[in-house]
């Protein structure tokens, strides 16, 4: 399999440097993938299957690691024989990559895999198609919004992340509130740009008691830094002792490294729907919805579930499938995004 980090010189020499797709053979092509997209007939996975390994290939577009991408497009290979490129970036520049080739009328993606704030982007940029799959039954209701253009198969979980070799597990309180003891300033850390876990913390405490707390926070000074990865790491080298908003797999990882790190959830448990959609425009559709179908069934979700991820599926049990959380809303995210940008940068990122 062909996974790799593309440059944006290459990329743009390949993509932007073809010759635009016709109107004509895009409407065409948008016709024959709706078709392929909704089709449920009986001998549905027969006829998908065979097409997919006559188009041989797809281009995904996701923000996985490298270390869980890689391993989940060589399973498909391995499954089914069609050949996966992978380009990864972190999730804005996904959008910002799919929407210049989609205004410029180059298709260059088959599949995307991101945040789902994102997907609900590339959705209303009218760039996905809706879909279908068996294995939507499998998902809670949030997975799938009315339109279909895009399926949760993971859960980012936000939660505490500790350096193990000074802080002990039962010294973490159960709430985010117990941060606010004087005797955690100076030790703790967020992600910079978690405005929309701020939103859902409103969302979980109700807005007086919500804003009361953070207020409080941010008298607090927390470290910001900028990026969940860069917060775990911190974590784990010990500069910064805590961090009040990092995503589980990423401190799953580094303690599967060896790293002194571990992770707690706390109340109220934040979560942001992790999602996978069909371009409208795919060259290779029935390849493109095969991965889907697989990344949704119950072998991708269990892989994922392997590589520390959270899967959605009802028939993988996970650490998390019995927590009560909050759920980010990604059209809300997308809705209101200046109201509570500007409440965070007020309260964390302008003292």
């Amino acid at each position: 399999m062909k996974a790799f980090l593309l440059s944006t010189g290459w990329l743009s020499a390949i993509v932007l440097g073809a010759f635009p797709i016709p109107d004509a053979y895009a409407q065409s092509a948008v016709s024959k993938n709706e078709a392929v997209y909704s089709y449920k007939g009986a001998d549905r996975d027969q006829k998908l299957v065979q097409e997919a390994k006559r188009e041989g290939t797809l281009t995904l577009y996701t923000s996985l690691a490298p270390t869980e991408s890689t391993p989940l497009g060589q399973a498909f290979e391995k499954k089914y024989g069609i050949k996966v490129e992978i380009w990864r970036a972190v999730s804005e520049k996904i959008v910002q990559r799919a929407v210049q080739e989609g205004r410029a009328k180059r298709y260059a993606f088959d599949v995307v895999e991101t945040n789902g704030p994102e997907l609900e982007m590339l959705a209303r940029e009218n760039l996905l198609a809706s879909f279908h799959s068996p294995y939507f039954a499998d998902l809670p209701p949030f997975a799938v919004p009315s339109h279909r253009m895009w399926a949760a198969d993971r859960m980012s979980v936000y939660g505490v992340a500790y350096n193990t070799g000074t802080i002990k597990r039962e010294d973490i309180p159960k709430n985010y509130e117990g941060f606010l003891d004087p005797k955690w300033k100076g030790k703790i850390g967020i992600e910079a740009t978690d405005a929309d876990w701020m939103s859902a913390v409103f969302k979980a405490m109700g807005n007086d008691r919500a804003m009361s707390f953070m207020r409080k926070l941010a008298d607090m000074r927390p470290d910001m830094r900028k990026g969940h990865i860069l917060l775990a790491e911190l974590v784990s080298a010990g500069e910064i002792p805590v961090g009040l908003t990092a995503y589980q797999s990423n401190a799953a990882t580094m303690k599967r490294r060896g790293g002194p790190i571990d992770w707690i959830p706390v109340d109220p448990i934040v979560v942001r729907p992790e999602a996978i959609g069909v371009a409208k425009n795919a060259m290779h559709p029935h390849a493109a919805l095969l991965f889907a179908d697989f990344v949704l069934s119950p072998d991708g979700q269990a892989l994922l579930e392997s590589m520390g991820r959270s899967p959605t599926s009802t028939k993988v049990k996970s650490e998390f499938s019995a927590l009560k959380y909050t759920m980010i809303d990604p059209a809300a995210a997308i809705d209101e995004p200046e109201k509570w940008q500007k409440v965070w940068d007020d309260l964390f990122l302008r003292k």
